[in-house]
């Protein structure tokens, strides 16, 4: 299948196509403003509270009349422009695949090289969110604004949160075999020429903060990962820049606060606020936007100066002296110690994998897909950020005009898909049955098959993923499950047109089969009978999920209360975080099922609702159709607060690891 690089197929229809745009754009951007004008958000409010002048009123009494006359007189240029734009979408192509040439642009993210399945498996991070990147004056119905702004942000922070090293952590014990909680979260700053690759024979204990510059891992580069090897264990699997850290067992890697400290000041508490410098403070403030205020200990985006509430790795010698110098070059080299090791939701005995609610994207995240990211300019933003850290991008997803859909569809589907590996097919379908204001966007269902590696017989390992964005209006549950069918009965036509192999003779392993997305359900709400029910959870599985009703007591909602978004509680990556964590700031923040006897205030709720909030979105695998000797299992979810101020819905993320059957050496 051949992969879309243009919007259209020849450069004379791009050529036609931007010049309707450019008619059309004057008139569309002088309305937007005008809206947005009248449409301010609670942070807006609260800073035209505190202004004695009513200086804001009086720029709207003066900017409205020029609008209006700029409006009328764009309109029939716009109305031109409309006429050449709407017959050209019917030779427009479904999505833009973008790949980066020129890959000396990824700061500090080591490109992957194949896996070759020999012998060990492999774990592949998936993310999803929904960034809410609307025409400003709609972003404002969600209580978030300046989309333009927001959207280099999301892609920043993303990219700088995926970008940072990872640590794995094997406990040596004869009790205690498991991996630690700590294991794939774990903040490492290299230092020096060392290896990439490490193991280093220590103890452990989790903190909360640590200092660490998502930027500034150009030295992370082949040479040294080559170097490595001789010097470290390193596993096929596992990418560049993991660190691996082997703990002793005669005490399950725990010291105490006293141990702690006395490791020769490998770990110091970080500076206060007095002791910070100018130049420090000036940098923590770097590239914030106006939704996102930097307070002290802000830590939504890894180029501030302190990165805090993420797992960090204490030292002491386990197995007799360590030497300090060989301890500093191989591990963090500045923390502060700010909460103990149960911030970290641990492994339940009845759980078989690690759940958390995060301050940061989860290191070394493979594959991203992202909604909503309807303006178009404000995607070329987020794809210039993403491409940083992702090669494959597939952006402007969706059809226009009254192309392939029932209705005339004004914006694209927002959806987006970014990815570490090579994307070899893809496909793009709408759903015909959208109601209200959903009918005037192509949502729809993003197909996507990627390789991510080949055996040592030359079949090519690949698998399959699914991005997608259901019907949004309440009530509308018999929508939202035909969408479902049709996503079903899509996803079987994908897989079965771009297989190439046989039962007999397979020239392609399927590694994997993941489906996320913005579904528009929860899994609590009585009003969500339909959806709960439906026939995809038994084919995907839901980490979440207990069954259709009830969720695990360790899920939370996604969908946050609009009007709280600015608060001090929630309004930092930090912050947002600690609330989540207590149930009363999950029933304060989060929207949770509305019925007659609960209001759908959030604040001041005093009733006990069932559940933890409305988790509409998800991340669902399966198990079927894939290579019959291998084995899938979850090894993490995640919660993500790291866009906090930015959207008003949380990011999740699954990290899996596919088993090849073999034992790892």
């Amino acid at each position: 299948m051949v992969l879309y690089t243009t919007p259209f197929p020849n450069g004379f229809l791009s050529a036609l196509h931007s010049f309707s745009w450019g008619l059309i754009f004057p008139c569309y951007w002088l309305g937007d403003r005008l809206i947005a004008s009248f449409v301010p958000t609670t942070y807006e409010k609260r800073q035209r509270g505190d202004d004695p002048c009513y200086f804001h009123a009086l720029c709207i009494i003066i900017t409205t009349p020029i609008y209006l006359a700029l409006l009328v007189v764009s309109l029939p240029f716009a109305l031109i422009g409309f006429l050449l734009w709407s017959p050209l979408q019917s030779a427009r192509r479904p999505y833009v695949y973008s790949r980066l040439q020129d890959k000396s642009q990824i700061h500090g993210s080591t490109l992957l090289t194949e896996w070759k399945a020999a012998s060990n498996g492999k774990s592949f991070c998936f993310g999803s969110a929904n960034v809410c990147l609307l025409p400003d004056s709609l972003a404002r119905l969600n209580n978030v604004f300046n989309t333009q702004a927001r959207a280099k942000e999301v892609g920043r922070r993303i990219r700088n949160g995926a970008s940072r090293p990872q640590i794995k952590i094997y406990i040596d014990s004869p009790t205690n075999t498991s991996i630690s909680a700590a294991s794939f979260s774990s903040l490492v700053s290299p230092q020096g020429g060392d290896s990439n690759n490490r193991a280093v024979n220590v103890g452990i204990k989790r903190t909360t903060s640590m200092e660490y510059k998502g930027d500034n891992s150009g030295s992370n580069n082949s040479e040294d990962g080559r170097d490595g090897k001789a010097g470290g264990d390193t596993n096929e699997g596992e990418d560049g820049n993991t660190c691996i850290v082997r703990i002793g067992g005669e005490d399950n890697g725990h010291i105490s606060d006293l141990e702690a400290d006395g490791t020769g000041g490998q770990v110091n508490n970080s500076k206060g606020p007095a002791d910070r410098s100018p130049e420090s403070e000036a940098e923590s403030l770097k590239g914030q936007t106006p939704n996102h205020k930097q307070k002290e200990g802000d830590s939504g985006s890894l180029d501030s100066y302190t990165a805090s509430r993420e797992s960090l790795v204490k030292v002491r010698a386990a197995d007799g002296p360590v030497d300090q110098s060989t301890v500093n070059s191989k591990l963090l080299y500045k923390a502060s110690l700010m909460k103990k090791t149960s911030l970290r939701k641990k492994r339940n005995t009845d759980e078989l994998f690690d759940h958390e609610i995060s301050a940061f994207f989860p290191a070394n995240l493979d594959f991203l897909c992202l909604q909503e990211v309807f303006d178009k300019r404000a995607a070329e933003k987020l794809k210039e950020e993403l491409h940083h850290y992702f090669e494959y991008i597939l952006y402007d997803v969706g059809v226009y005009s009254c192309h392939g859909c029932c209705t005339f569809k004004f914006v694209n589907s927002g959806l987006l898909f970014a990815s570490r590996y090579p994307v070899m097919d893809a496909a793009y379908h709408c759903y015909p049955n959208g109601k209200g204001t959903d009918a005037l966007s192509s949502k729809g269902a993003l197909f996507l098959k990627v390789q991510v590696g080949s055996t040592p017989q030359d079949q090519r390992i690949v698998g399959y993923i699914s991005c997608t964005h259901l019907q949004a209006l309440a009530g509308d549950s018999t929508v939202r499950c035909e969408q479902l069918d049709l996503l079903q009965d899509w996803l079987a036509d994908f897989r079965k047109s771009t297989s190439s192999s046989s039962t007999a003779n397979p020239e392609e392993l399927v590694a994997f089969d993941v489906l996320c997305g913005d579904l528009n359900f929860d899994n609590c709400s009585s009003d969500d009978k339909l959806e709960q029910q439906h026939s995809l959870f038994t084919r995907y599985k839901d980490p979440c999920r207990l069954g259709p009703g009830e969720d695990k007591s360790w899920a939370i909602g996604t969908l946050l209360d609009p009007e709280g978004l600015y608060d001090e509680e929630v309004c930092t990556a930090d912050n947002l975080q600690k609330t989540m964590e207590s149930e009363e700031g999950r029933k304060a923040y989060i929207v949770f099922p509305t019925s007659k006897t609960h209001p759908s205030s959030q604040k001041g709720r005093k009733r006990a609702l069932k559940g933890n909030g409305r988790r509409i979105d998800y991340m669902l695998y399966t198990e079927e159709g894939l290579y019959l000797e291998w084995k899938v299992e979850v090894e993490e979810f995640s919660f993500i607060t790291q866009l906090a101020g930015l959207t008003d819905h949380l990011p999740v993320a699954m990290r899996l690891m596919v088993s090849t059957g073999e034992e790892d050496p």
